[in-house]
């Protein structure tokens, strides 16, 4: 059976520089996949190009069945695709909520009649998943605090009722105790029936949650698998896991 995504060797260059090289996987519904690597590997790179901002120069994005691979990011997202980029980038001279709304954009555009319904809906699940987010509804953002600006990232992205949400480094710079708050968030959503594709640094804890794990290498794949068994894996641990505690 297909995965809901289906990633076909594809290749992305910048200039002369080939930052991902004939890269291959599948995310099936209901997963959280994980892709590691260390910086410059190509994953950032990799989630730009299957949410749109990123065209290939080679290859197939499958997308429940149908080849998104360089169509435009609005088209992806009322596909059903909805990244959270790294470093946040929430709108700063607007509210917690108009921060929301605006990720109902393509949501609207897909069902106008239902559209505001529907938005209400999944902000009162945001602020379900988030309560901080709710007490701070009418405060601007760029008055909270990173890990509240990570929430709201989050929060926008799901916004849009998502098959797929892409997340892209969402432990960047937080603290110990809220990294631990946000990957529990982010377990409680995939529950829900959301599938997830993460890139992260934070290794560890991103096997302790995902399902399976494939890792770059100078835009390749050079290791994957489940991530009970990587998270075990001698080469990974050396690499990127140092002492499991």
């Amino acid at each position: 059976m297909a995965g809901l995504l289906e990633v076909k060797d594809i290749t992305v260059e910048y200039g002369a520089i080939k930052a991902v090289r004939g890269v291959s996987f599948s995310v099936d519904k209901g997963q959280i996949v994980a892709i590691l690597g260390a910086n410059g590997a190509g994953k950032s790179t990799t989630l730009r190009t299957i949410s749109g901002i990123i065209k290939p120069k080679s290859g197939e994005i499958l997308f429940e069945g149908k080849n998104i691979a360089g169509k435009d990011i609005h088209s992806i997202a009322r596909a059903g695709i909805s990244h959270s980029p790294e470093g946040r980038h929430i709108l700063m001279g607007l509210t917690v909520e108009e921060n929301l709304i605006v990720g109902t954009y393509s949501l609207v555009k897909k069902n106008r009649g239902a559209g505001a319904k529907t938005s209400k809906q999944n902000e009162e699940y945001v602020y379900e998943m988030f309560p901080v987010l709710k007490e701070r509804r009418k405060q601007q953002a760029n008055t909270l605090s990173g890990g509240e600006q990570q929430m709201l990232a989050i929060g926008r992205a799901l916004m849009s009722s998502p098959k797929l949400l892409v997340l892209d480094e969402p432990s960047l710079g937080l603290a110990p105790i809220i990294v631990k708050n946000i990957f529990k968030c982010i377990k409680e959503i995939s529950a829900l029936g959301t599938t997830i594709l993460i890139v992260e640094q934070n290794a560890l804890q991103t096997l302790k949650i995902t399902d399976y794990a494939l890792v770059l290498e100078l835009g390749k794949i050079s290791m994957e698998g489940p991530a009970s068994e990587l998270i075990n894996d001698q080469r990974l641990i050396e690499a990127y896991l140092g002492s499991k505690k």
